[in-house]
């Protein structure tokens, strides 16, 4: 039987699939966006324009890279402030001509650096989180890999909430639950435990909506499991285009303030 150890450890597998391995096969005509109009471009979000069966939506999402270069060059999907500001330009784009957002998540947190905090890191994921909370058209969220911290919600609030079954979402990293519950980040084990991080205790705790089947592994049998998201965001976004904008928004805002306060909520 699996733990939410084992979770932690498939989610951050090298060869799990990354955001534009997502895109590739799941989106058709992507067509990226670049800048925050502001400051800079921040690769460790790619976002833009694409079609999923055919129907325009906005694609955003966390790109950790595969190779050192790689990763390097997308800061391993930490996002600086301008990352977070490129993703409010696109969604209020998306929302200004009625085109869907869907957004990938896989980060270890948003970018801590010195530069990051004086260029307004905490403001920026808290205007992101402000935005996607009233925003008019319909948002998916899908977590893929990791979900960790400011850096993921900044990303995560949408009409739905989705996730891999061996991925995980928490406010912080069980190494860094450890250090400071036990002094020692040998004790992530049984801090994973204690987060309840796991898509399974989520869906439990009714934070999320669904759970995609993972069967080995997505690094092991990738398309199976492309195959069977794209089919619940089709359906999801029939759903959910059904519906009145007020409606939905409505519906959304009352989704995260009903989250019960002795429930951790993910961030």
């Amino acid at each position: 039987m699996s733990t939410v150890w084992d979770s932690v450890q498939l989610a951050r597998h090298a060869k799990r699939p990354l955001f534009m391995d997502y895109v590739n096969q799941m989106f058709t005509e992507f067509d990226a966006l670049h800048g925050d109009r502001a400051y800079a471009d921040d690769k460790a979000i790619i976002g833009g324009l694409a079609r999923l069966d055919g129907k325009p939506v906005m694609v955003i999402g966390q790109h950790r890279g595969r190779s050192t270069r790689e990763r390097i060059e997308h800061n391993f999907g930490m996002a600086n402030p301008e990352g977070y500001r490129k993703v409010i330009r696109l969604v209020k784009m998306a929302e200004r001509f009625n085109i869907p957002v869907m957004t990938f998540v896989d980060t270890q947190g948003a970018y801590p650096g010195i530069g990051a905090e004086e260029r307004g890191q905490a403001q920026a994921i808290a205007e992101s989180i402000a935005v996607f909370s009233s925003l008019k058209t319909p948002i998916i969220v899908t977590i893929i890999g990791e979900g960790g911290s400011g850096g993921a919600l900044a990303i995560g609030v949408g009409d739905k909430v989705n996730m891999l079954q061996n991925s995980i979402y928490s406010v912080i990293s069980p190494e860094g639950c450890a250090s400071i519950l036990w002094k020692t980040a040998e004790k992530a084990k049984d801090a994973s435990e204690a987060l309840k991080l796991n898509a399974d205790n989520l869906y439990q705790l009714g934070l999320i909506d669904a759970v995609i089947a993972e069967g080995e592994g997505a690094h092991i049998h990738p398309q199976p499991v492309m195959n069977s998201l794209k089919a619940l965001l089709m359906e999801q976004l029939d759903e959910l285009q059904d519906m009145d904008a007020d409606t939905r928004c409505e519906q959304r805002y009352q989704k995260f303030k009903s989250f019960n306060s002795d429930v951790m909520l993910p961030g």
